[in-house]
């Protein structure tokens, strides 16, 4: 038999159990969309996160405070404000000429009420050095100066989407702002004398406002501790392209090591914090790929049913045609085309379903969440050989059981 007499019989039969078919193509359509979708989903979800690290800045190290024993030897670990504003200076001054640039950060939550509305933001404390250390840039105004590090002002810089939401029709440089902390009770108001240019991204640094971090030290008790030096949560580092960050970041641990007397903090670079996204992300891309491969392994099974009925149902005309001469080939033939069929077509409409979905999802926003979609063209060429070699498979086994029915037997069949 010829491939082209194997097509039409095929066809013929597919067409005469539209119904039956049609559910068959069904299944492997799901299957082959569901792998392109929940695939497109994780890697989207993974790349999202990674441009978030990157978007912090480049070639970054971070110290943030680590677990400390408890105190009064009861064993306890727990998170300690163990990192000062003595701290980043230390490591500015350590004299590394690979270290380019040290900002130290405090961050806290706040309600900031402007003259159109009021919104939750996130204070960052910091110096004049955070924009260049962050890659950071200013749009209007100007940033935090050493001189307002050094007299603690009042003045503060807007991110962009604070400015766009605080004082959607004016400019807010030279304006008032009131920051309001603990539930209202403690309030300040602060001179805007910036703002930033849109950062855009994941990392939501738009609605983030920026003030010296020694204005709210030299004015909260609790935010000092026992020597009345300024806490602070995290030291941003840049260093040297060239450089090589783990010599860098031994360094700096080795120096805050002899100003602790213990380690006591945490230092990591950018590569730590992206391997460990994307392992977490590598990981829920493999599940949801399990999950979809799972749909995919339903409508193989439902093709080599359909096959193996197909076989029973025709039981008749196998006989017919290996009494006038058909071999056993023509017979696997026929069987295993029929199969590639029902898969390659539902295979290839999976293909557009699935890229279309993956498509129409891309920067939604579903139940609250964005949604980021990155279609792998490896995940198309998987799922598309699975299809094909679940026809092959689900074909042969049904196949080599046409050839064994008896001719005799077979024409006897009513």
């Amino acid at each position: 038999m010829r491939p082209t007499d194997a097509l039409r019989v095929a066809l013929r039969a597919i067409v005469a159990n539209r119904l039956r078919s049609s559910l068959t193509t069904l299944g492997m359509i799901i299957g082959v969309s569901s792998v392109i979708v929940l695939i497109s989903v994780g890697q989207g979800a993974q790349e999202g996160v990674a441009s978030e690290i990157r978007g912090l800045g480049s070639d970054l190290l971070f110290v943030q405070p680590g677990t400390q024993e408890g105190a009064q030897g009861g064993g306890a670990a727990g998170q300690a404000a163990t990192l000062t504003l003595s701290d980043a200076q230390a490591v500015g001054d350590s004299g590394n000429p690979e270290i380019l640039g040290v900002a130290p950060q405090l961050s806290l939550t706040a309600q900031a009420i402007g003259p159109a509305a009021n919104q939750v933001v996130t204070v960052i404390g910091t110096t004049s050095e955070y924009p260049f250390v962050r890659d950071a840039q200013v749009a209007a105004g100007s940033f935090v100066t050493v001189n307002d590090v050094d007299d603690g002002s009042l003045h503060i810089v807007l991110g962009s989407a604070v400015a766009q939401s605080l004082f959607p029709d004016q400019d807010p440089v030279g304006e008032s702002l009131r920051i309001s902390l603990a539930g209202g009770r403690i309030t300040f108001d602060f001179d805007i004398v910036g703002v930033m240019d849109e950062r855009g991204g994941a990392g939501d640094e738009d609605n983030f406002v920026f003030i010296p971090v020694t204005t709210l030290q030299s004015r909260l008790q609790f935010l000092r501790n026992a020597t009345g030096d300024a806490n602070i949560n995290q030291i941003n580092i840049k260093v040297d392209s060239g450089a090589d960050k783990d010599d860098v970041g031994n360094a700096v641990s080795n120096l805050l090591l002899f100003r602790h007397g213990e380690e006591d903090f945490t230092v990591s670079t950018q590569n730590d914090l992206l391997s460990a996204a994307t392992n977490v992300s590598t990981t829920l891309s493999i599940l949801l790929g399990s999950v979809a491969g799972i749909s995919l392994l339903v409508g193989a099974i439902g093709v080599m049913n359909i096959m193996l009925v197909s076989v029973a149902e025709r039981t008749r005309e196998i006989g017919i045609r290996r009494a006038v001469g058909a071999r056993g080939r023509d017979i696997v033939m026929q069987f295993v085309t029929e199969a590639l069929t029902l898969t390659i077509g539902g295979g290839a409409l999976g293909i557009a379903v699935g890229v279309g979905i993956s498509l129409g999802i891309d920067n939604r926003s579903i139940a609250g969440q964005d949604i980021t979609t990155l279609i792998q063209p490896w995940s198309i060429i998987v799922a598309f050989a699975v299809a094909v070699t679940i026809g092959l498979i689900s074909g042969s086994y049904p196949a080599y059981r046409a050839t064994a029915v008896d001719p005799i037997a077979a024409l006897r069949i009513e």
